[in-house]
């Protein structure tokens, strides 16, 4: 049975990961539903292209159990993160991360995805790959030199031009 995603797209998004995931998703009959990390569903890409998700985090709080995996779609992520972090759509991004990995649900994401999971606290030994300037922040997990890594249910990439490299992994473990 094909599983439901959450993907969460963070403002601004980078629109070449959002939209590896997407177009795959898309191609293979797998449902899902883009949130965006933002009081509203207007997002942009990093280069600036407006985008409408479908919906904002605050909807998807309290609605993890609807869906079987997570996509965290990276993009300005940490420099916003850091500058935004008590805005209420950045505490839902680190209660539904942490939702849904404590409920053991697919996480995948590239860059500073594994970051985040690792400040949502879900990566407790588990091999993440991500972005180089992130990697000596991860201390729960093990941030590897890998371009991909696929360790029980997180699949995450270094940046979006290793997505390609994870999504048949990603697209088995989403048809199961």
């Amino acid at each position: 049975m094909k599983k439901r995603v959450a993907v969460l797209a963070v403002n601004p998004v980078n629109g070449s990961g959002l939209f590896q995931y997407l177009e795959a998703f898309y191609e293979n009959g797998i449902s899902y539903k883009v949130y965006a990390v933002s009081p509203t569903k207007d997002i942009r890409t990093n280069s600036g292209i407006a985008l409408q998700a479908d919906d904002v985090i605050a909807n998807l709080k309290g609605h993890e159990d609807e869906y079987d995996a997570l996509v965290f779609a990276c993009g300005d992520a940490i420099p916003v993160f850091a500058q935004h972090a008590d805005e209420p759509h950045n505490i839902m991004l680190m209660e539904v991360l942490k939702t849904f990995g404590e409920k053991g649900k697919i996480m995948i994401g590239h860059c500073a995805a594994a970051l985040m999971f690792e400040k949502a606290g879900i990566t407790k030994g588990r091999k993440l790959a991500v972005h180089l300037l992130a990697k000596p922040a991860i201390v729960n997990g093990t941030a590897t030199d890998n371009a991909t890594e696929t360790d029980g249910n997180f699949y995450t990439a270094q940046n979006e031009n290793k997505i390609a490299a994870l999504l048949p992994s990603i697209l088995t473990a989403l048809k199961g």
